[in-house]
């Protein structure tokens, strides 16, 4: 049982890295950005972490560790802080308010391959063709089933006067294990390019 929830566990942070990393693939799925046309993004200066940000649904119902989320928000926050943005602990003094979730849901891919046909040990030959299969039998059908784990990474931008969201990213991936997602550096890089149309309709870095 623990071994299971380990693995459930590590599973979750590999998807939240490999969901920021996405970017950095090199055939990334681009980010889903929506955002309200009529919002002053200009005056924004200073950001805090929504108290309810990290959290994870879906099929997988287990939650990151505080470890964990820290990771994420560490490469968010140097994301922003490159972008120019003071990124602070006081939420009720932020002018705006990142929160992130992570929407994991377990699916199944079935793919159908033509096998090759088995040849008996009897061949002719004649003028018009190099080999005529006297004893033949024909190809078959394989099918493979493969589990794993699609996941949705949604970054959301909210007004803390409004109190809704005015600005948010989504990325989708097929959740993969792999070693480099433990590097902070990297996915820094890639929290760099999941908020790279933020803040919208302002070119360059906020001053």
């Amino acid at each position: 049982m623990l071994n299971t929830v380990n693995r459930a566990s590590r599973a979750l942070v590999v998807a939240a890295a490999a969901l920021l990393m996405a970017a950095c693939a090199s055939s990334p799925p681009k980010p889903d950005v929506d955002y309200k046309s009529d919002y002053n993004f200009g005056a924004v200066k200073t950001i805090a972490f929504y108290a309810g940000s990290g959290q994870v649904s879906g099929d997988n119902s287990m939650q990151l560790s505080d470890i964990q989320i820290d990771r994420v928000d560490d490469a968010l926050t140097y994301a922003l802080k490159q972008k120019g943005f003071n990124v602070i602990e006081d939420a009720s003094q932020a002018d705006m308010l990142v929160s992130w979730h992570l929407v994991t849901q377990f699916k199944t891919d079935v793919q159908t391959y033509n096998s090759p046909g088995m040849y008996g040990p009897y061949y002719g030959y004649n003028r018009y063709a190099m080999y005529n299969c006297w004893s033949c039998m024909g190809g078959g059908t394989e099918v493979v089933t493969r589990n794993y784990t699609d996941g949705t990474f949604i970054l959301d931008m909210i007004d803390p006067q409004l109190k809704k969201s005015v600005w948010r990213s989504t990325i989708q991936s097929r959740i993969k294990d792999t070693e480099h997602l433990r590097d902070q550096d990297v996915v820094n890089a890639a929290a760099v390019n999941i908020l790279g149309g933020f803040p919208p309709g302002i070119s360059g870095d906020v001053q």
